[in-house]
């Protein structure tokens, strides 16, 4: 690699399930640093829930947009590590997406559909061409992620696939009604909210309120509108509406979980 590509000061993002109590997450910075130490590297999270690549999938449609053009996006909640699935890397009109092809990029390329897409076919940018079976974090994802990120080209890394084939993870769609609309719960935070997927321009300008789990649960703006330990329903910084409880979880008093259903009444 030359010193100009060395130079680079890129971003690399990182988001995982592995969590912070053992190696993984330090071993893949140091795979990232022996390619080129100067990189940036940003972890969106590793606490992604084990193998939910739904979850990934909600937290990459809410960072991408905060990151410049060319940011190199790494994402390894990946199931089916080791299988016949393919590992892939896309360009889309932000940057790049490194990771599994099992519908972790279908919400981002949903919303900036990819220019091209490569399968990672090319072992010359992976840290050994003979990759753990259950490691390829390690061994592929983010060695592709800080080649792309120093300047390596797309088609470098393997052989082109037709964008069109990328696997795409179904997710319930809000549904609208004559009085409302019916969604699902699509992503449970660190504070226990409990986030829908229904846009919150259906509530904007409008009383309403929320039916889930045999409750009603009114609309509010902030948390400060109701008390401490009161169960609220608001719009949160995903500008979707969620449900929360002031001070409090409202995952574990409620006891609703990912798929759930809740409705929106005005």
């Amino acid at each position: 690699m030359s010193e100009q590509q060395m130079g680079q000061g890129q971003l690399l993002t990182l988001i995982s399930d592995f969590g912070d109590r053992d190696v993984y997450v330090g071993v893949m910075k140091g795979a990232i640093a022996q390619i080129n130490p100067r990189l940036t590297v940003v972890d969106l999270t590793h606490h992604i829930p084990p193998q939910s690549i739904a979850a990934a999938r909600f937290c990459l449609i809410h960072a991408y947009p905060y990151f410049p053009e060319g940011t190199v996006h790494v994402a390894v909640v990946d199931p089916g590590v080791g299988s016949m699935r393919r590992a892939i890397a896309v360009e889309f009109a932000q940057g790049f997406l490194v990771g599994p092809d099992n519908g972790i990029f279908s919400g981002v390329l949903s919303q900036s559909p990819a220019i091209r897409a490569v399968q990672l076919t090319n072992p010359d940018h992976w840290r050994t061409p003979q990759p753990s079976k259950t490691f390829h974090g390690r061994d592929i994802f983010v060695p592709v992620g800080a080649h792309l990120a120093s300047g390596i080209t797309l088609k470098q890394l393997g052989q082109e696939i037709d964008p069109l084939t990328l696997v795409t993870l179904d997710i319930p769609d809000y549904q609208e009604t004559t009085t409302g609309v019916v969604g699902c719960i699509q992503y449970i935070d660190h504070f226990g909210n409990l986030v829908s997927n229904i846009p919150g321009s259906y509530v904007q300008g409008k009383t309403w309120y929320v039916q889930a789990a045999g409750l009603r649960i009114p609309g509010y703006v902030t948390y400060s509108d109701v008390e401490v330990g009161a169960i609220i329903a608001l719009v949160g910084s995903h500008g979707c509406v969620e449900i929360a409880v002031n001070n409090g979880n409202a995952h574990s008093r409620l006891q609703i979980n990912l798929q759930d259903t809740l409705q929106v009444f005005f």
